[in-house]
């Protein structure tokens, strides 16, 4: 693996004439006659699947630059308010033509997974719950730029984070956590349980969470279960090259995370790219474009801190620490059962095969003293893991419920 990351950047140098000539044969296309149409339209999009093949994504940007809450257009305005070396905590305040307006809306953090895409995946998350809530997000840095003087970024860290986060933003939160941050999120709101803190959430949402992934394992579970925790380090760890702020950082690169969500379904990403060559054929530019605004958000990865990705790995598939009540922090132990005044709801996808249904259920186990009208769990059919956050059932089905658990529980008075 010594090499790996520098050989990617030669094989990212050597596609470059190759994006030249596309954007080449791309302009001559467009000038070539009308009768030429069908010769210049195959030739338009082999030279732009050419072209997005070669092309790399850097961090794209979130793009919230407004919303409607009811009939009233306001402006967003992204504030970055807490700023760690590893992750800002960024804020989308609303404005109208008086400057930032205060609706007395519940808070929310959207606890982002560091596990290779950047914050922007959560972007249509954030979207649908701006109308009628203070959003805040977790946006984690690219590993590959924090210096080797900020020291280290392991699981430990990453609770600390959350905490720090949670403190910040004070009594009357509400936490959603989509994906891999569930676990050390049900880790942090236990803490803050354990010392009666007045910091406790006042609800927690976990969708789509490696909570107890022995529960219906799944693709991601078997490869974990057939390789070990040394594999991981001699294949999938390496340090960042020079050229970089970050540079002889031990990362599990992005390029390798992408490599490795491909391959859990290879045909359905051929068919997408064989939809899109068609598209582009046929001169279906809003199909293309849609198309085209997933992968460039897909493929847009980040290098994840090596000392974290391994812990991950250790904590949630290969130990399995948390359901078996052994998971700790800085030596002390984090109990679940402890939570008492923060309401959870767990969210599952029928078809998620990265957090397999049953996985994020089981937290409701694990926060034994909740009573039942503290708790909820919903699982929406026919999706997928990307579903359940992103797209036309996170927007209509899965968000209102969301929504109506946190007006639900947001004025009970347990603290």
């Amino acid at each position: 693996m010594l090499y790996q990351y520098q050989l990617n950047e030669m094989k990212n140098a050597a596609m470059m004439p190759a994006k030249a000539w596309s954007d080449v044969m791309g302009l001559f296309a467009s000038a070539m006659p009308q009768e030429a149409d069908a010769y210049s339209s195959l030739l338009s999009a082999t030279s732009e699947m050419i072209g997005r093949s070669a092309m790399t994504f850097d961090r794209p940007s979130f793009g919230l630059s407004e919303t409607m809450r009811g009939d009233e257009k306001l402006t967003v305005v992204e504030k970055k308010v807490l700023t760690k070396p590893f992750c800002s905590l960024r804020y989308f305040e609303r404005h109208n033509a008086r400057g930032a307006v205060d609706y007395k809306d519940p808070k929310v953090l959207i606890c982002a997974p560091l596990s290779g895409h950047f914050a922007t995946l959560l972007r249509d998350t954030a979207r649908a719950m701006l109308p009628y809530h203070n959003v805040y997000i977790t946006d984690w840095e690219n590993a590959r730029d924090v210096p080797l003087k900020e020291g280290s970024f392991n699981f430990q860290n990453y609770v600390d984070y959350l905490l720090d986060f949670m403190r910040y933003l004070g009594r009357d939160t509400h936490v959603i956590a989509v994906c891999q941050p569930s676990v050390p999120v049900l880790a942090a709101v236990s803490l803050l349980a354990e010392y009666n803190e007045p910091s406790q959430p006042r609800t927690m949402t976990l969708m789509g969470g490696p909570i107890d992934t022995r529960i219906n394992p799944g693709p991601v579970n078997a490869f974990s279960e057939e390789h070990s925790m040394l594999w991981y380090k001699n294949n999938l760890i390496t340090s960042v090259p020079s050229g970089y702020a970050g540079s002889g950082r031990e990362v599990c690169p992005g390029f390798l995370i992408l490599q490795g969500f491909m391959s859990l379904n290879v045909k359905r990403h051929q068919d997408a790219h064989r939809e899109l060559f068609s598209k582009l054929i046929n001169g279906d530019r809003e199909g293309a474009d849609a198309h085209k605004r997933f992968y460039d958000e897909y493929r847009a990865v980040l290098d994840m801190p090596g000392d974290y990705y391994l812990d991950s790995i250790r904590v949630a598939f290969k130990d399995h620490l948390l359901p078996k009540g052994l998971l700790n922090w800085r030596g002390y132990l984090v109990r679940p059962d402890k939570i008492k005044k923060t309401a959870l709801m767990t969210v599952e996808g029928e078809l998620d095969e990265i957090s397999c249904p049953g996985q994020t259920l089981a937290a409701h186990g694990l926060c034994s003293n909740l009573p039942d009208s503290m708790r909820s769990h919903y699982v929406q059919l026919g999706t997928g893991h990307y579903g359940i956050f992103n797209g036309r059932r996170w927007r209509e089905e899965i968000q209102p419920l969301i929504h109506c658990f946190i007006r639900e529980h947001n004025g009970k008075n347990l603290f």
